[in-house]
């Protein structure tokens, strides 16, 4: 999908959590982890959610929050402050025009639209990774069709990069990895060579091995075994 369609798709998650009812979006129990939430937080927001949609009451008082949470006072203040530091919440004034008489509200617009973003980039990651193994799959049925001998690999070229790297990738990083095979028609192979020499070359990051599979297109290397007759040849005859 284009980052527009991503984008939009971030929006209306924010905006149909918005739409009332005391409810828990799946969404919100699906990525708080992922944005650096604890439960006790989660929980703090959806005591105020409830608190203005069940009651209508959009600022509550730490107090009343705390006996609502079973907590004391000072958990319950030490918590708001923390949400907002992290952007994840706010709080608005709002003034009657007609007795300018001033209220304030807490609002939590910004964890939503986090929540929507981390949503749909955790579903285009996984959209990713499920191409690479449908392309996976199809080149080893090509192969076995011709005959050829396949050899199974335990791991998808997604999987690899995370354990070199000994963390999930971000989405940035698996839209890169899925270019290298749609766009620049780089073999599974060859890209999992260049992420070897990598590491051998302790500089293990996507520009550089992008620089190296970049260097061996122009040198029409296409295989494990070109490549590594150029990389002796590169390093002098060392390696």
């Amino acid at each position: 999908m284009k980052d527009e369609i991503w984008k939009a798709y971030a929006r209306g998650l924010s905006d149909a959590m918005s739409g009332g009812g005391v409810f828990i979006p799946s969404v919100l129990l699906r990525t708080y982890s992922s944005l650096g939430l604890e439960e006790s937080d989660v929980l703090l927001l959806f005591q105020l959610m409830a608190f203005r949609d069940a009651e209508g009451i959009d600022f509550p008082t730490p107090e009343q929050l705390a006996e609502r949470m079973g907590k004391p006072v000072t958990d319950i203040v030490f918590t708001l402050r923390k949400l907002m530091k992290e952007g994840m919440l706010t709080i608005e004034e709002d003034a009657d025009l007609m007795t300018d008489i001033r209220s304030e509200r807490y609002d939590w617009t910004s964890w939503l639209l986090r929540a929507g973003q981390q949503a749909a980039a955790m579903k285009r990651e996984a959209g990713a990774q499920a191409s690479a193994a449908n392309r996976q799959t199809a080149s080893t049925a090509a192969a076995a069709s011709e005959g050829l001998t396949v050899v199974p690999s335990s791991d998808n070229l997604f999987s690899v990069f995370e354990q070199e790297f000994g963390r999930p990738l971000s989405p940035m990083e698996c839209e890169t990895i899925a270019a290298w095979l749609d766009q620049d028609r780089y073999s599974d192979d060859i890209i999992r060579f260049a992420l070897k020499e990598a590491v051998f070359a302790g500089k293990l990051h996507f520009r550089y091995i992008d620089r190296i599979l970049l260097e061996w297109s122009r040198n029409r290397v296409t295989n494990p075994d070109e490549a590594r007759a150029h990389s002796q040849k590169f390093r002098g005859g060392r390696s």
